[in-house]
């Protein structure tokens, strides 16, 4: 019979290599840093009524290609009117008027590069 040490040093032996799968034997690899290029949003858009004309401003930011930030208005379902104003890397706010002597549920719609970025509403009655 074997000596019990022997016996323990030839189990060791057999079990080294089924061990050594339970670490690791890569090196994880770190990814390279992604570059972010977030598309033009509007920032800080407000619809006021000042007097008989409303007033809607907004800005630019991110980046973008110098287009024109276009605006529909419109009364509940009805459309009031179209604008637009040419926006570059100087230029990134804008501000539009309409008038509009009587109270409504008004809407602008505004859009960059034909693509809808955001809705402002004003209720001054109950839709």
């Amino acid at each position: 019979m074997l000596p019990r040490s022997f016996a323990l040093a030839a189990a060791l032996t057999l079990l080294a290599p089924a061990l050594s799968g339970c670490r690791y034997n890569f090196v994880p690899l770190i990814p390279p840093e992604v570059k972010v290029d977030f598309p033009a949003r509007i920032t800080g858009a407000t619809l006021t009524r000042s007097g008989e004309a409303l007033t809607l401003q907004a800005a630019l930011e991110g980046r973008f290609d110098p287009g024109y930030l276009s605006v529909v208005w419109f009364d509940g379902g009805r459309e009031l009117g179209r604008d637009s104003v040419y926006l570059d890397a100087e230029t990134r706010k804008a501000s539009f008027s309409l008038t509009a002597p009587n109270p409504g549920t008004y809407r602008a719609l505004l859009s960059f590069g034909g693509n809808v970025l955001r809705q402002l509403e004003l209720y001054e009655v109950q839709p």
